[in-house]
């Protein structure tokens, strides 16, 4: 069985001996009195497994993108629901290899960023994975790392070169390179100077023009800001010399999210073989003209199909396109029951934790991981911007307060919890307490500070939009309300969910919600549909804003293509062969 785990975006969690196992949570719990507008009937659940009826942790065969519905809403949700089923069953001769489909050699690890800026295709083996990288940072349409302000506006973070002396340079509007030697904050903490270290003051903050993103067609308008680390203070900068202010932690991009019993959460990205041979023949010149788009046609697929073919390499499941994963992971000691998980094994770092303000790294260990969140991203026929989705284990979070409509359809709310037995919260939480505030982030690849001054520990996380959806902030008005948008979702979920065998591992993770694209076009602030405000807990922990009502980012705030730069990851992969 491959347990391999090689990881794009990956951070380490906590080894000896202090995490403590969790509590037997009940998972969360869905109104089950939902009006059931998207479901998947008993004779369609059925043909989704391969032996034509379900049974426990049976194999699902995947869905057909080639032939994908592409009827709204519901289309989408039971092609995420089917895939996710499909992605974590079984593996089968099919794919081969033993353990978990994703697993399987049809499938592909995508290592860190090398110090080129580029990545590399890593095959499934029998063996672990060391993981090399433990960063987190969330990266915007220009590959930078993104934070969020205390208004919910979002920027990407850009770090100011050094000079001689080692301060940051800026350019003036007259040309003029000086280095900062003190940055002046106004008693209210909103607007900034900026002196040269003889004490001049800067006349004009950097160009304000050259500063703007390269893009602001699709998603949550992301600004630039700057970031000046002077006097042993750092400033955000946007390109107008306003002081970016941020929640607390939020300032920094490398945030670190740990349980509540200390496992911090490793992300590995994973892609399958369409993906990797697309990207091969694409840069080798296999295909040719390189592909622009991701496959959504049977002629876009005859292209990467007869290139894998010449090079005596076989596809899989051509039918599903190309499919890109992110996985989140945590430490399987800390959980009580992990019957309740999807589990793997990977080589991992220790640290020497005796200064609780500071981890370093001391060296590695072999253990064994629990699922707690997937992204599932794939294209489909008709939507070469791809579906994005994203499943969470029911007992991650608590969530927003959300309405939905029951089965007379009336209008329901459901209330924020304040208790429960969580992973990334406190059983017991207050109105008053703070969420998604970072308490630890990255230094270096090899050191952990502490954001406060309190120590690297957990903090309380929460899924602000519950299902997707708030209202006066999305769905476009051209989706209907939030409030229908929530009952489909919770609607899908009480009918997958409730039909899987008694014990089924999946019937534990939720589906949060899928967005796509009208017509496949590229995104822009109105023509994206479904849950277009999807955030995963332990992905998106910090950049859901402050609240249910903050816009937040959402999928297409950073990936704001329907060409193949929609994918970070495409662009900087360096070839299989």
């Amino acid at each position: 069985m491959r347990h391999g785990l090689s990881c794009l975006q990956a951070i380490p969690f906590l080894y000896a001996g202090l995490l403590v196992p969790l509590s037997d949570a009940q998972a969360q719990a869905l109104p089950g009195d939902a009006k059931p507008s998207c479901v998947v009937d008993s004779p369609m659940f059925k043909s989704w497994f391969d032996a034509g009826t379900v049974s426990l942790d049976g194999t699902v065969g995947p869905a057909d993108s080639l032939n994908f519905p592409d009827t709204p809403n519901c289309s989408f949700y039971q092609w995420s629901a089917r895939m996710f089923l499909w992605l974590s069953s079984p593996t089968t001769p099919r794919f081969g290899g033993t353990g978990k489909v994703f697993e399987s050699p049809a499938f592909f690890d995508v290592s860190p960023l090398d110090p080129s800026n580029h990545r590399t295709f890593i095959p499934h083996s029998s063996s672990p994975l060391s993981v090399a990288s433990i960063r987190t940072p969330q990266h915007g349409p220009n590959d930078l790392p993104v934070t969020m302000s205390n208004t919910g506006a979002l920027f990407e973070v850009v770090t100011p070169p050094a000079g001689p002396e080692g301060r940051p340079l800026v350019q003036d509007l007259s040309g003029k390179v000086s280095e900062v030697g003190r940055v002046e904050v106004d008693a209210g903490q909103s607007k900034a100077n900026l002196f040269d270290p003889d004490d001049k003051k800067i006349t004009a903050f950097p160009d304000a023009a050259a500063a703007q993103p390269a893009s602001n067609a699709g998603g949550a308008q992301i600004g630039i800001a700057r970031e000046f680390s002077v006097g042993g203070k750092t400033f955000l900068l946007d390109a107008a010399g306003n002081v970016v202010q941020t929640e607390v932690g939020q300032a920094n991009t490398a945030g670190v999210l740990l349980s509540q019993n200390n496992s911090l959460v490793y992300y590995v990205t994973t892609v399958n073989d369409v993906f990797a041979y697309m990207v091969t023949g694409g840069a080798n010149g296999g295909i040719s003209p390189a592909p622009t788009q991701f496959p959504i046609t049977q002629a876009d697929l005859d292209k990467v199909s007869a290139f894998a073919k010449a090079n005596q390499k076989a596809i899989a499941a051509p039918e599903v396109l190309a499919i890109e994963l992110k996985t989140s992971w945590v430490d399987a000691s800390s959980i009580a029951d992990l019957s309740k998980y999807i589990t793997m094994e990977a080589t991992v770092p220790t640290f020497d934790m005796s200064d609780p303000k500071k981890w370093t790294v001391n060296g590695q260990k072999t253990v064994q991981l629990a699922m707690v969140g997937m992204h599932l991203v794939g294209s489909t026929k008709g939507h070469p911007e791809m579906i994005w989705a994203t499943f969470e284990h029911a007992d991650n979070v608590p969530v927003g307060a959300y309405t939905y409509h029951d089965t007379a359809g009336n209008v329901k709310t459901v209330a924020q919890a304040s208790s429960g037995a969580w992973l990334f919260s406190a059983g017991n939480l207050n109105p008053t307490d703070a969420f998604n505030a970072m308490a630890a982030q990255f230094e270096s690849e090899n050191i952990i500070p502490a954001e406060g001054s309190s120590g690297v520990a957990p903090s309380n996380t929460i899924r602000w939009k519950s299902w997707g959806a708030v209202s006066g902030v999305s769905p476009n008005p051209i989706d209907g309300s939030d409030t229908a948008s929530n009952t489909e979702i919770i609607a899908i979920n009480n009918s997958v969910r409730s039909q899987l065998a008694a014990g089924d591992v999946r019937a534990n993770y939720v589906f949060v919600g899928a967005t796509w694209t009208i017509g496949g076009a590229a995104p822009t602030a109105f023509n994206q549909v479904g849950t277009n405000m999807l955030a995963n807990s332990t992905m998106e922990t910090y950049q859901q804003g402050t609240s249910a009502a903050d816009k937040g980012s959402n999928c297409f705030s950073c990936h704001r293509s329907n060409q193949v730069g929609v994918s970070h990851v495409y662009r900087e992969l360096n070839p299989l062969f």
